[in-house]
């Protein structure tokens, strides 16, 4: 239960409870049971939600006030004991009604309160009107508390459906995230063994054994891709090993291929190896498959602050300008080397070779 539920509760307990006393008090029951019923009759036709709050009403909220404060004046004509559900009213008027209206309302039954003991006294006391002055004042406190507590709990309504949006979306975006990565690592470990087998069974007998090497990789890598593990190229090895293996696989296919590690080796961060890795992968495998290059270049540089991977070829290759539409290569290694924190650079020329730079700091 909200604390904004129990006030407007307690304000109908409030209600209740005058009402009874005054007819007891009074030994009229007829005109109190008649008030309490149109009372009760406001507050079920506002149960929608199953809770009681008269803002809710279906029937107009001015008919049903004007009624309960009609029936009010009656109830102070016969006895001073019902002057006292002015409060539950003065409530009811500022949470119903508009403020300048409401405040009217206020005045109207303060005026009316002090009026009825002086009638039935016979004689004017000032308590009289300072009863109903202050229990003006706290009504007025009290309505300005509801007030606040009904837009802290909107504001809280609304955090909470922003957060639940803002976690929708970043299941959404996750998702999405797992499917590209997922995409990529495809593509630069089992697109590119598979490719590498079929060029070497397409090639003399003795490129069978290869092929099977090749074969072993693509089934390894899948294993340990599903399993989240470290790359297979890197089980038991640096990075530098890997990026050897690598150029010695292109050697086969007619390519002489070097590998260049400049400056002090160091353990890399695994995101790091894997990224430049998978650059040097996608790399060569383009080079493999598009350059017609004769000799290529594998640089590792080691610097103080980063580390560098440079692939250049001698091939045909292409208008930097102008990417082949469709390709997964440059696209996935550049989004590879940005979630590493590096940059990546492709520079290129038709009939002038190919070179790729992925430049990631430590």
């Amino acid at each position: 239960m909200t604390a904004r539920t129990l006030l407007r509760r307690a304000e109908h307990v409030l209600f209740a409870v005058l009402l009874v006393v005054g007819a007891v008090s009074a030994s009229a029951y007829v005109l109190p049971a008649v008030v309490g019923a149109w009372y009760a009759v406001g507050i079920l036709l506002a149960r929608p939600s199953g809770v009681p709050d008269v803002t809710r009403s279906r029937a107009l909220p001015g008919l049903w006030l004007g009624a309960l404060v009609a029936g009010w004046v009656g109830l102070t004509a016969v006895s001073a004991s019902f002057v006292w559900l002015a409060f539950p009213l003065m409530l009811l008027g500022l949470h119903l009604l508009r403020p300048v209206p409401g405040h009217l309302l206020v005045v109207a039954l303060v005026l009316a309160s002090a009026a009825a003991f002086t009638a039935h006294q016979g004689t004017f006391d000032p308590g009289a009107l300072l009863g109903p002055v202050i229990g003006a004042g706290v009504a007025i406190v009290m309505n300005q508390v509801y007030g606040w507590l009904r837009r802290e709990a909107d504001l809280l309504r609304e955090l909470a459906d922003a957060r639940e949006r803002l976690a929708a979306t970043e299941r959404r975006a996750g998702v999405l995230a797992e499917r590209e990565r997922l995409a990529r690592e495809i593509h630069d470990t089992v697109a590119q063994d598979l490719s590498s087998i079929l060029l070497h069974l397409r090639a003399a007998p003795p490129a069978v054994g290869a092929a099977e090497r090749t074969a072993m990789t693509a089934l390894e890598s899948a294993r340990r891709l599903v399993r989240e593990l470290t790359p297979a190229e890197l089980s038991g090895g640096s990075l530098p090993d890997a990026l050897a293996r690598l150029a010695a696989d292109l050697r086969p296919f007619g390519v002489a291929t070097a590998l260049v590690v400049d400056g002090e080796p160091a353990p890399l961060p695994t995101p790091v190896s894997v990224a430049l890795l998978r650059v040097a992968q996608s790399a060569l495998a383009n080079v493999r498959t598009h350059s017609a290059a004769r000799q290529a270049v594998v640089t590792l540089s080691f610097q103080n602050s980063a580390v560098r991977l440079d692939v250049a070829d001698d091939g045909v290759g292409f208008d930097a300008e102008r990417v082949p539409a469709g390709g997964l290569g440059l696209p996935a290694m550049r989004k590879r080397v940005a979630e590493a924190g590096g940059v990546f650079v492709v520079e290129a020329a038709p009939g002038g070779g190919t070179a790729v730079s992925a430049t990631v700091p430590l």
